[in-house]
């Protein structure tokens, strides 16, 4: 870790924590000095994110738990409070991509799987955590989207529209909390970003021809030490 740790005392939830640009964001949360609560389904994949973060001498802890459970929002929300008064940062990284088809051709037990994971949950973390987020001195939330949900693309109907909600909620807890905390809510969009789900929806590409996930975390982890208006949007470069 550097001697710089602008986030330190702060903690932060960063959900889709086991891989790719939630991984990359914990990780550099931690640098920063905040203490990361890391949520992700596989344990084995969270133990080694939090491995590297020991190693370099940040603090986390793990927290493995599907999403799309019914009450496991709730559970974790209940077993944070009774660790912590307030939270500080809220990154909601995880989502599922489903197959790319014509809606036409869209597998409904996929469409449901991306509705619970990438519009449900998401609901659910910011009301469980909106108390917590309040109790923050300058709370944070930090959604990450995609183009797709703005800008409608054939074959992508099925992801593109939880998007286009994900964004929805987003917007609306923005100007729900605008006037009443100082918590600030932000969307990023990665942009063409080296992550398996890049790598499952275009199989020809060559990873190294699009940015890695620490440029993203890097950017993030810049947004949250400025003066953002909330409803602040932005699409990362590189």
């Amino acid at each position: 870790m550097t001697d710089t740790k602008p986030l330190e005392g702060q903690t932060a939830l960063v959900t889709g924590a086991s891989r790719g640009i939630g991984a990359a964001t914990a990780i550099a949360l931690a640098k920063a000095g905040a203490h990361v609560i890391l949520v992700a389904r596989k344990v084995k994949a969270l133990e080694a994110v939090e491995d590297e973060i020991h190693a370099a001498g940040g603090t986390s802890t793990i927290a493995p738990l599907d999403l799309t459970e019914p009450d496991s929002v709730a559970r974790l929300a209940a077993a944070i409070r009774g660790r912590w008064d307030a939270l500080d940062i809220l990154v909601l990284s995880a989502a599922y991509l489903p197959e790319l088809t014509p809606l036409s051709q869209i597998d409904p037990k996929q469409f449901n799987q991306a509705l619970l994971t990438n519009v449900v949950s998401t609901q659910a973390l910011l009301s469980a955590f909106d108390p917590m987020l309040r109790k923050a001195k300058n709370g944070r939330v930090i959604g990450l989207t995609s183009s797709v949900g703005a800008s409608p693309r054939a074959f992508w109907s099925a992801y593109g529209s939880t998007k286009a909600a994900f964004d929805n909620l987003l917007e609306s807890y923005a100007a729900e909390v605008e006037k009443l905390s100082p918590l600030r809510v932000a969307i990023v969009d990665p942009g063409a970003t080296r992550t398996e789900m890049r790598a499952r929806a275009y199989p020809g590409e060559k990873p190294e021809s699009v940015k890695p996930p620490e440029v993203v975390a890097s950017r993030i982890v810049q947004l949250l030490q400025e003066d953002f208006e909330t409803g602040h949007r932005e699409r990362v470069k590189g």
